[in-house]
């Protein structure tokens, strides 16, 4: 499911709560007609995106351009979220690759912690979210995803900070 978003080539499609009236009216909080806590520059978000998951399902270990604001609304997802700063410890595909911005490792069947690789010496932390639970991800924050049973959550993402910019760029994404 897709609420829509800002494109800035076509500033008609901007999303408009008549529009898609059942999802706002579940997630009102991502009206993109002013900033909120939720939405910090409405007209460079990207719209509501639901994602539905089945036990087991994941998301490979990733970083977004843009902050990203996310909503369990019925299951569990588990996040596996790594700083900017551990760039160059996840062993990343090159910029211009088709997996660019993601981890070459396979985080579901991690290898040995092995220090001498790069991935032996990321750091990371975990959370469980379950329903009811938001998770704010800030600009190029790294995060692998699994569905723990059954599971519905919504983003939105709203424009980019660039705090890191210069850790990302030293991995290559610059």
């Amino acid at each position: 499911l897709n609420g829509g978003g800002y494109n800035a080539k076509d500033p008609q499609a901007k999303s408009h709560p008549q529009n898609n009236p059942v999802l706002f009216h579940e997630l009102p909080m991502f009206i993109p007609e002013q900033a909120n806590f939720f939405l910090v520059e409405p007209t460079k978000g990207h719209g509501i995106n639901c994602r539905f998951g089945m036990k087991g399902a994941i998301a490979e270990a990733h970083f977004d351009p843009t902050r990203n604001f996310i909503l369990v609304l019925g299951g569990q997802r588990r996040y596996i979220l790594t700083h900017p700063d551990q760039c160059e410890n996840l062993e990343l595909y090159p910029l211009k690759h088709p997996s660019g911005r993601h981890s070459r490792v396979d985080w579901s069947v991690p290898p040995p912690l092995d220090t001498e690789r790069p991935f032996g010496r990321a750091r990371a932390q975990e959370v469980v979210l379950q329903a009811g639970d938001a998770l704010y991800l800030p600009t190029s924050w790294f995060h692998f995803i699994v569905s723990l049973n059954r599971n519905y959550q919504c983003n939105a993402r709203s424009g980019t900070t660039y705090e890191h910019a210069d850790v990302i760029a030293d991995c290559g994404f610059g």
